[in-house]
């Protein structure tokens, strides 16, 4: 009997593995539990694409609108959720899964005591946690500073830096939605100052959280891993014996510790020689992503062929870089697009909904199509999005789209059929 049960587990599981791989527009998703996941990716998508210019393009994506939707690997969960929720916190990273997000990152930084945590800047916890409202403000490496009448003095220099307390320290703040006023004479007015376009509706509670919780939720959770490894903003070694290696070795360690497949995690970092380092020392090299911070769209195909050489697979500019107008006000790839394509290197891309309403000039992520740099402005609609989204991926071919809100992603991976 027992030998008849094994048979049968394992015929279904065999089963339901070939149905979690198949295209996600038709066949729901498996995560770690075994259960299938349905999405539900709320209202944004459906406005956008109301939103959209009539087209062949609108059309498509209305004929989809029935759904169902399943999580996609294309949609990466950009710090999580944070267009709508304080970045990089349980809270988040549960949104970003809920929509669809089948990769969610975790940026990488330590704590005094050397614990990884996740934060966007190693000296950003004055604008995205209340350290300023509890004592631990004194601590910072910039502590608040106020006048005889408790004025705030010094809104424009104020630094706090997770560098600057212990892991213990840490997991008491709360995390917020990130903003700051740094002409605020008090802190209250100092902290509340989040972007009309965003919103504090979410933001009552933010759960820190350390790297290595991250793992265990977003394995619960069912996604894949980019830890982004973060520049240190303090000088390296820090307090003398702690390198840049061995902060870079730490981070995968984590990943084995938790018994995490390398073909599941995605490690990046704008330091190409933390790069080098994981292709060259670890098993997780394979995935590891350069993300370019240079921003030279003349880097030449020679020079990423050399990239190649070294043992680097996956390339991630901004999405400015990887777009270009031609004379007929077409969206198209960019020369850079196209060297790195001809080098044989994958493309992700970020960061969709991130800065500000596209009929608003949709800000520095759209600069190559918004006429900031003196070409064309050839979107005026929040609904662009999709026609940018499109472009992306199916004339540069990018694999994956970081995205504030993963909805708008995991919608049009659906669409397309992307896992």
């Amino acid at each position: 009997m027992k030998a008849i049960t094994t048979y049968l587990l394992a015929s279904l599981l065999l089963v339901a593995g070939g149905i979690a791989h198949a295209k996600p527009h038709h066949t729901p998703f498996k995560n770690f539990f075994g259960k299938f996941t349905e999405v539900q990716l709320g209202p944004r998508p459906f406005y956008l694409v109301e939103d959209m210019d009539e087209g062949e393009l609108k059309n498509k994506l209305e004929s989809c609108s029935t759904g169902p939707f399943f999580p996609s690997k294309f949609s990466i969960g950009h710090r999580g959720a944070a267009l709508q929720f304080p970045e990089h916190t349980k809270e988040s990273y549960t949104a970003a899964a809920k929509m669809g997000a089948g990769i969610i990152e975790c940026d990488v930084t330590f704590t005094k005591d050397r614990e990884l945590v996740c934060r966007h800047s190693q000296c950003d916890l004055h604008t995205t946690t209340n350290i300023l409202a509890t004592p631990l403000a004194q601590k910072c490496s910039v502590p608040p500073e106020f006048d005889a009448s408790g004025q705030l003095t010094n809104a424009g220099s104020i630094t706090c830096c997770t560098s600057d307390i212990t892991l213990t320290e840490f997991k008491t703040l709360n995390g917020k939605m990130d903003a700051a006023n740094t002409a605020a004479t008090s802190i209250e007015d100092y902290m509340n100052a989040t972007a009309d376009w965003r919103t504090d509706l979410y933001a009552a509670k933010g759960t820190l959280l350390t790297h290595a919780e991250s793992i265990e939720l977003i394995k619960e959770l069912g996604a894949d891993f980019t830890p982004e490894l973060k520049t240190p903003s303090v000088a390296m070694p820090f307090e003398g014996d702690y390198t840049q290696e061995m902060f870079a070795q730490q981070m995968i360690d984590d990943y084995r510790a938790a018994g995490i497949h390398p073909r599941k995690v995605w490690p990046q970092s704008f330091n190409l020689n933390d790069v080098k380092y994981w292709i060259d020392n670890t098993r997780f090299g394979r995935q590891a992503v350069y993300l370019d911070g240079v921003y030279d769209i003349n880097v030449t195909q020679a020079e990423m062929e050399s990239w190649v050489a070294d043992g680097l697979r996956v390339l991630a500019p901004p999405m400015w870089m990887l777009l270009d107008v031609n004379n007929h006000g077409d969206i198209v790839p960019s020369q850079y697009a196209d060297n790195a394509k001809a080098a044989g290197l994958k493309l992700i891309t970020w960061t969709l909904e991130r800065s500000g309403q596209l009929k608003d000039n949709g800000g520095w992520y759209f600069q190559s199509v918004n006429g900031d740099n003196g070409g064309m402005d050839v979107i005026d609609n929040d609904g662009d999005v999709m026609k940018v989204l499109d472009v992306l991926a199916q004339d540069v071919g990018v694999i994956g789209v970081f995205s504030d809100w993963p909805a708008t992603t995991s919608y049009y991976a659906n669409c397309m059929n992307l896992r």
